[in-house]
């Protein structure tokens, strides 16, 4: 997982490697010369959905969140499996969590979810023309789809009801459009 870096890397060392992510623990000497200690969680990379439906409307889900201890709307969103397009995986996602086939899927923008200390690469995705079918969520996913107007998730923003990064990145987008 780990990609070759500008920075010189003295010593790596991996800590943890698990289903998702490995964990290593890099010393180094960054560009200008900083020498230091850096524990970096490397992810193969994941698309974010931005599905549009009838009506200028918008499909969420919402799903239990361990980490955060919450259920959270999210738009949807997973990782890119090995030999897999981010266009692959967003179609694959999409299927997965709500049921929807899209016709036309567009690259909007990648961008880092939390770049300190993950390697994650986000690429968002806009999904048009969409067609319903039957959800295929994962054994462990219980997941709830629900359409909101534009109107309705710039109030849910504002409120702060929405506090997921990624979903959050893309609403923001949406709406300066």
């Amino acid at each position: 997982m780990p990609k070759r870096s500008p920075a010189r890397v003295l010593s790596s060392e991996t800590v943890f490697k698990g289903r998702v992510v490995q964990v290593t623990v890099d010393r180094i000497v960054e560009p200008g010369g900083v020498r230091a200690e850096r524990e970096v969680v490397h992810h193969g990379g994941s698309i974010v959905v931005l599905p549009h439906l009838a009506n200028e409307s918008i499909l969420l889900v919402r799903q239990f969140r361990y980490p955060a201890q919450e259920s959270l709307w999210e738009l949807v969103a997973g990782g890119v499996d090995p030999g897999e397009t981010p266009l692959q995986a967003a179609a694959r996602e999409l299927l997965e969590e709500t049921g929807y086939r899209a016709r036309n899927l567009r690259p909007l923008l990648k961008f880092y979810s939390s770049p300190g200390f993950l390697t994650e690469q986000m690429h968002l995705i806009e999904a048009f023309d969409l067609a319903p079918g039957k959800a295929r969520c994962e054994p462990d996913e219980r997941i709830q789809a629900r359409v909101f107007s534009i109107a309705k998730l710039k109030e849910m923003v504002r409120a702060k009801r929405i506090k997921d990064g990624k979903t959050l990145v893309a609403l923001l987008w949406l709406f300066q459009k």
